[in-house]
């Protein structure tokens, strides 16, 4: 039977089960083939970056995607792949009554938890400066939202704050309490600048609470062990592939370009029989054959 076929996406019941085990180590995913690999590897769950969404469509991360856009990029890999996906959905794309809107498409598309932010639009990257942060009602009325549209009581309801480069880590504290008053059950504190900070975060909030391990940004980047020992339960790597792609890329064009031909690389690159066994070639090609026979 085809991975089309055989795929049954874990959903938001097993994410649950998962964080109560223990910590769980998140990279983030760029397209359905990520998953398949991701998976493959062995972890328990993927994280859909609005950057990376927006960036292999050679956008910034300047909210300048659509909720359509994401959810495409989603339904894409939850087709294919059983991993529970945690979406990045920066502001909910929009007002209050967006919000709402988003999680029925999120979870339409088979998605197992989404993260809502509480800057102000245009947002950016949470490692830049710049950043502004809307007030605290207005962002507790978006979680209160998106915890009353979920059809799915396990559907996960993330609430990040970016608010420790604006008003500093005591406010960044706050209003992790304050959201969960609202119904957030995991808190995401974006841009934490030390291992103290992240400590004192656990330290003064009781809830789930997901830390970022993106790649040259304000955060020091912390091992997975470390972070367990603080009392994180989930570590996201949004862009960690994504960038490890472009890099790969960058210099197969250019040796291409220089060269000619990709002999000199070669062994540097995945195998057709590699990619055939991954994407499970051999299934399809064996279901298109019985249904072939059943056709005649």
């Amino acid at each position: 039977m085809s991975r089309l076929r055989n795929n049954i996406n874990l959903g938001p019941a097993f994410l649950r089960e998962q964080i109560k085990k223990g910590i769980i180590s998140v990279p983030g995913v760029y397209s359905g083939m990520s998953a398949i690999i991701a998976e493959r590897v062995g972890f328990r769950a993927a994280y859909l970056s609005g950057s990376g969404v927006a960036g292999m469509m050679g956008l910034p991360d300047l909210a300048m995607t659509t909720l359509d856009e994401v959810s495409l990029e989603a339904r894409r890999i939850t087709s294919i792949s059983k991993l529970p996906l945690i979406v990045d959905c920066d502001t909910g794309f929009g007002e209050t009554i967006n919000v709402s809107r988003t999680i029925r498409v999120m979870e339409s598309a088979g998605v197992s938890a989404i993260h809502l932010e509480d800057q102000v639009l245009p947002k950016k990257c949470g490692h830049l400066s710049g950043k502004e942060v809307i007030p605290v009602e207005d962002m507790k009325n978006k979680i209160k939202a998106a915890v009353q549209a979920r059809m799915d009581g396990d559907f996960l309801i993330i609430a990040r704050t970016d608010s420790r480069a604006v008003n500093g880590l005591d406010d960044a504290i706050e209003r992790a309490r304050e959201y969960i008053s609202a119904g957030a059950e995991c808190i995401f504190p974006e841009a934490m600048q030390s291992i103290e900070e992240f400590a004192e975060f656990r330290k003064k909030i009781n809830s789930y609470l997901l830390a970022n391990m993106t790649e040259f940004g304000k955060s020091p980047l912390l091992s997975i062990s470390e972070l367990e020992k603080l009392g994180y339960n989930m570590v996201i790597f949004p862009l960690t592939a994504f960038r490890g792609i472009l890099k790969t890329t960058e210099n197969i064009y250019g040796n291409l370009m220089k060269s000619g031909t990709q002999t000199g690389f070669i062994n540097e690159i995945m195998s057709r029989e590699h990619f055939y066994d991954l994407i499970g070639y051999q299934e399809y090609e064996a279901e298109d054959s019985s249904l072939a026979k059943r056709r005649a």
